[in-house]
């Protein structure tokens, strides 16, 4: 028998409360508080109480309940995002639901190098998991320890291991959906080669949570790595940074796993206010990159393929000096301080933050080129740029001027210095959003960037599968 629909918004908010239980509903103001605020503190909302199902079943009844009541529903994993992108509207009107108690590894299938995550595991425990049948999830974040893989999967994430494994969208092999009325999508294939039809989980794999809700996924494996080399190394430039990516990855037989570039000011705010951090190299240098190169089988030559490769680096004039990882702490000290660079840099005052991507030849015509614009605008500001070069993702943000000074007109430039690096973006075969999603942050820069026939499709497919617009209303699609 079909369930009869509710008869108002507070009828299909009861019944919702009802089918999930006590357990299931979090309406306390100060437990709901963290659902509410987004990572940067820039988004606040509000809700009629925070939806936490503990199955893709009850995930089905809340949808077909707040479909049938026109309830607007924001998906929400770890609540880490940067754009804003799980936050819900001020006017209380939006459901959060939390997908952090569906948190059950499913099947791990070492054999097939799979297993299958429910959405609301932690990034981290999806990497234990793999770990335990000596296999490697290598999706890797700074947030690790608190994302969830859907949250990962619906912003396609991208990460320290994009330039070897890819982003996220290339870890998928099949997602099981909820659709805006209920219904679910049994797309959970484990299979590398499936040509039956279109392939529906790239729709929802970067869509955060506007077509469907991800409720667990397929996930590809890999072999354990055996032999890992870490370097930290000083260069010269952006240019010689890249120049050294590919003389690194042809004398490694493309065994790069990790490349990561850091501006000098980067590693400076990273040492005034990290405890426990220190410059590896102990002489300042313009720049520096963060390389690991890893095999799945262990391999005494590796260390020297990478020693041979750096020297010739060091004669062409590619980089400067290096220094080795020679234990594991020493390799941890090393990821503390790259991934410690955005905390840092919150120490030094306001940040605007731009995530930007474009082809890896391009990074150092498009850095000269985005410094030169943002210092017509804020020719006091302090660019901090820096990433995961590998893959032609830059985070080019911007510090307040050195000794503080007015924050709040520093902050009334973002708007021009946005437009000043997404302008330069424009000009390369680029994205304004590399790996953080768009959300409610780059809305209406996606208007005015995206191919207009592009983002007709999006709107049409939005329309197919959420005719009613509850599913995460005002984000990505601009009005």
């Amino acid at each position: 028998m079909q369930a009869v629909a509710p008869t108002s918004h507070v009828d299909a908010l009861q019944r919702i409360r009802a089918t999930l239980g006590p357990a299931g509903c979090i309406d306390a103001p100060e437990q709901t508080a963290r659902f509410l605020t987004d990572f940067r503190g820039q988004y606040r909302g509000a809700t009629p109480f925070v939806a936490c199902p503990a199955t893709t079943t009850e995930v089905a009844q809340v949808l077909a309940l707040c479909n049938a009541a026109r309830i607007a529903v924001v998906p929400q994993g770890g609540n880490t995002s940067y754009c804003g992108g799980a936050t819900p509207s001020a006017r209380g009107d939006q459901l959060v639901l939390s997908l952090h108690r569906l948190n059950r590894i499913r099947e791990v299938d070492a054999a097939n190098f799979s297993l299958i995550a429910e959405a609301g595991c932690v990034l981290m425990n999806v990497q234990a998991a793999a770990r335990s049948v000596d296999r490697l999830f290598p999706l890797s974040l700074g947030s690790e320890g608190s994302c969830q893989i859907g949250g990962n999967l619906s912003t396609n994430a991208g990460g320290l291991a994009a330039v070897r494994y890819g982003v996220a969208r290339d870890l998928v092999l099949g997602l099981e959906v909820v659709l805006a009325d209920g219904r679910v999508i049994d797309g959970l294939s484990s299979l590398r080669k499936d040509n039956t039809g279109y392939d529906l989980r790239d729709l929802f794999v970067g869509a955060e949570g506007t077509l469907g809700i991800i409720t667990a996924a397929s996930l590809k494996l890999f072999p354990q790595p055996r032999t890992i080399e870490t370097a930290f190394i000083a260069v010269p430039g952006m240019q010689a940074a890249i120049d050294l990516l590919a003389r690194l990855r042809e004398a490694t037989g493309d065994c790069v796993t990790t490349f990561e570039y850091l501006p000098r000011i980067a590693v400076e705010f990273t040492i005034r206010h990290i405890p426990g951090v220190s410059d590896p190299l102990g002489v300042p240098h313009p720049a520096y990159v963060l390389c690991e190169v890893s095999t799945a089988r262990h391999d005494p030559h590796l260390r020297g393929l990478l020693e041979d490769a750096l020297g010739a680096a060091i004669d062409h004039g590619d980089a400067i000096e290096a220094t080795f990882a020679e234990s594991i702490s020493q390799r941890q000290a090393l990821w503390r301080l790259r991934e410690s660079v955005p905390e840092a840099q919150r120490h030094e005052g306001a940040s605007i933050k731009h995530d930007v991507a474009v082809p890896v030849a391009a990074l150092p015509a498009f850095l000269r080129q985005a410094s030169a614009a943002v210092a017509q605008v804020a020719p006091s500001a302090r660019l901090v740029a820096y990433g995961h070069v590998g893959d032609g993702n830059l985070h080019f943000n911007l510090s307040e001027p050195a000794g503080g000074g007015d924050r709040a007109a520093f902050l009334a430039l973002q708007q021009d210095l946005g437009h000043a690096v997404h302008a330069c973006v424009q000009e390369f075969k680029r994205s304004i959003s590399a790996e953080h999603g768009i959300g409610q942050l780059k809305r209406e820069l996606l208007a005015r960037h995206k191919d207009p026939v592009a983002l007709a499709a999006m709107r049409s497919i939005k329309q197919a599968l959420d005719p009613r617009g509850i599913l995460n209303p005002g984000k990505v699609l601009p009005d």
